[in-house]
């Protein structure tokens, strides 16, 4: 029977394949502009940005549906297009610019919640998962009461939106839910009082 480590290593299988294949679907044809995401905010438009977002939205099912992914209790999402704008305008805000895939790296993402003893094994696995699947990065994140780990996909190419993973420990998942809503809510009400501006 597969252990919970092996089901995360084959869901980080399945996301790296379904990402190189989404996006060399999407790039690869000519259809649509490749640009060099290591650039900042200031060269990428929104509207390529929010392109792909959308064309994401609509086709992810699709190539999850040919993925090796039964049996695996898992949860993802496609960023919200008022989500990734609100990222734009704080980035854009900021003295320091970074790299639009270093800001827009999670517009797709996915989260699995797993035991303690299964988080610590995936610690220690981790670095030779990034080097086997050549996955961007990962790291932990432990900042004001979120703890998570964060898994990157971008399949060696500056032109395709990375994806990410959060791998949460199931003692920490309470209060993780509890800050994400409290931020959304933050964001929401942020949301409102714009449109209403307008």
């Amino acid at each position: 029977m597969e252990t919970n480590v092996e089901k995360t290593e084959r869901l980080i299988r399945e996301i790296n394949l379904i990402h190189a294949q989404y996006s060399q679907d999407y790039f690869e044809t000519g259809k649509v502009e490749k640009i060099n995401l290591s650039h900042t905010l200031h060269k990428v438009s929104v509207a390529h940005i929010l392109s792909y977002r959308l064309n994401l939205h609509e086709a992810v099912n699709d190539y999850l549906a040919f993925a090796d992914i039964r049996g695996i209790d898992f949860f993802y999402r496609v960023k919200t297009g008022e989500s990734i704008e609100d990222k734009i305008r704080r980035y854009l805000a900021r003295e320091n610019q970074y790299p639009v895939n270093n800001i827009l790296n999670d517009i797709f993402g996915a989260r699995v919640i797993l035991p303690s003893p299964d988080i610590a094994e995936i610690l220690n696995r981790l670095d030779g998962w990034k080097t086997q699947y050549g996955l961007k990065n990962w790291y932990l994140r432990d900042v004001c009461g979120y703890i998570g780990i964060h898994v990157y996909f971008k399949n060696a190419s500056n032109f395709y939106y990375p994806w990410e993973l959060q791998i949460w420990d199931e003692k920490d998942a309470a209060e993780n839910i509890r800050n994400h809503i409290a931020y959304k809510r933050n964001f929401v009400q942020q949301y409102a009082v714009q449109q209403q501006t307008k």
